[in-house]
């Protein structure tokens, strides 16, 4: 593959979107407690393909710059700190239009392609600058909601986050689920407050994060997978960022084949966003090697594959550098701060 072809690698997978229900917004269906109860994950044979991925395929010059331009187009770039300020979101917003350096993308004869991440994620009381700084573009803005990270907000001030946010111009809200209703198996619990909070969202999509790190075994992550899936969420998402453990393969594996069984039983295709952890491109392009393997080239699409991440896109440009250059630049001039 030579460079004048990454841009055709990158690009080619744009149309697949067409292939999946990807405008059709999840509908949800009733609770089936029988289905649930019925949902057991052998740990072992996990482990053992989790530890496969990555290991059977090489992605390897110019296919894997392309991969790496492709990655970006997943991240939902984001800041989620007590200090987080205006001028650091803007800033934030800024590389979110332009994520690569103009020079490396004429290098890689990328410059058509328009790329930008795929989202800005952001604490509510900064998704009016996000609004302000991403105006004229198609990045949309995902606000974090529901007593993030923790969740243990009243319920009706819950749904008023979501309201809030939604009015303030987040077209995508990540919602934490209830970690106690999951150890205790109340499963209608779980639904029930998903399903309000899909009602809050109104047009905004609704990413369901699990908290996986928190939920004891990966059958427990398998049942809430499904139960957020039937409650109406459009994606399904690993952690907060928060956790001592966040997005790792095994917990992906067993969230990615919830993903495709939804899938083969409605029709109805659900995104995928693991957070958390994700710091390299190496890492990044084993989570896109695990979406290509289980689910297929369809999802390799942002509207239905996100990388939760803040450091990734330092990494993948340190990579794409190396590319054209042969070399690296120290890792603090790709830092956004």
């Amino acid at each position: 593959m030579k460079n004048k072809d990454i841009k055709t690698a990158v690009a080619g997978k744009s149309a697949l979107q067409k292939n999946t229900n990807n405008d059709l917004r999840n509908p949800g269906m009733p609770l089936n407690f029988g289905f649930i109860n019925g949902i057991n994950i052998n740990r072992s044979a996990v482990e053992r393909r989790a530890a496969t991925i990555g290991k059977r395929r090489t992605v390897k010059k110019q296919h894997q710059a392309a991969w790496l331009l492709k990655a970006i187009t997943f991240i939902d770039l984001t800041t989620l700190s007590g200090d987080d300020t205006p001028g650091k979101v803007r800033r934030l917003c800024q590389k979110a239009k332009q994520p690569v350096r103009q020079d490396l993308l004429e290098a890689l004869n990328a410059t058509e392609l328009n790329i930008t991440t795929g989202a800005v994620c952001v604490y509510h009381n900064m998704i009016s600058t996000a609004v302000e700084s991403l105006k004229g573009t198609d990045i949309p803005i995902a606000a974090v909601s529901t007593g993030f990270p923790a969740g243990q907000s009243p319920h009706n001030i819950k749904l008023l986050e979501i309201e809030a946010s939604v009015s303030e111009g987040a077209a995508e809200i990540d919602i934490v689920i209830s970690r106690d209703k999951v150890l205790t198996g109340d499963w209608q619990g779980i639904y029930d407050e998903v399903k309000d909070f899909r009602d809050a969202c109104k047009d905004a999509h609704i990413k369901t994060i699990l908290a996986t790190g928190e939920l004891g075994t990966l059958t427990n992550v398998a049942k809430a997978s499904w139960v957020c899936m039937m409650a109406g969420a459009d994606f399904i998402k690993t952690s907060t960022g928060k956790e001592p453990v966040n997005a790792t393969l095994p917990v992906s594996l067993v969230m990615v084949r919830a993903i495709r069984e939804y899938y083969e039983l409605t029709g109805i295709a659900i995104g995928y966003k693991p957070a958390g952890g994700i710091q390299t491109a190496k890492q990044a392009i084993e989570y896109m090697i695990l979406m290509k393997e289980e689910l297929g080239n369809e999802w390799l699409d942002p509207h239905l594959f996100r990388f939760g991440a803040s450091s990734l896109l330092g990494d993948i440009e340190r990579q794409l550098e190396h590319f054209v250059t042969g070399s690296y630049s120290a890792s603090y001039r790709h830092a956004i701060s």
